[in-house]
């Protein structure tokens, strides 16, 4: 499971994701090379929904997820293993271009290891109730969380 071979020379990264982009189907339709590295929880940083600068987006209609730092809560997420090819689609999905969210590196803990891995956070959330639709990619009713997470 693990090739930190390729994470030393350069050609794999790990990404901590949470919200939408736990949904393997979602990560892995413009990022071919994604797989499941392993479950993982961020100290000190909590989930919350918003948009940037209060804009919804036409794609949700309504709060997206982002995390902000907060000292004593966690947050849960996958930590997926990328090709650097896939890097620039990643930042592309994100906005970071747009300046929607800004790439950060983080240290997550998993249940065998410390690691660091690149997340995304937004720039100027206001915060808004989750969208409708992102609530569904969220929690469709007919998956249990292991298989929501692509995790069976």
């Amino acid at each position: 499971m693990d090739n930190s071979s390729d994470r030393q020379n350069g050609s794999t990264f790990l990404y901590f994701a949470y919200g939408s982009n736990l949904l393997k189907e979602r990560l892995q339709l413009k990022n071919p090379s994604a797989t499941i590295y392993c479950v993982a929880k961020l100290k000190d940083y909590k989930l919350v929904f918003g948009n940037h600068k209060g804009l919804a987006s036409q794609r949700w209609h309504g709060g997206v997820a982002t995390i902000e730092h907060s000292p004593g809560d966690e947050v849960w997420g996958v930590v997926w293993r990328m090709n650097m090819s896939d890097l620039e689609s990643l930042d592309r999905q994100e906005n970071v271009k747009m300046g929607t969210y800004s790439p950060v590196e983080v240290n997550v803990s998993s249940s065998r290891q410390d690691l660091s891995c690149r997340t995304y956070i937004m720039n100027s959330c206001v915060y808004a109730p989750p969208s409708p639709q992102y609530l569904q990619v969220q929690t469709p009713a007919h998956l249990n969380k292991s298989q929501k997470y692509g995790l069976v």
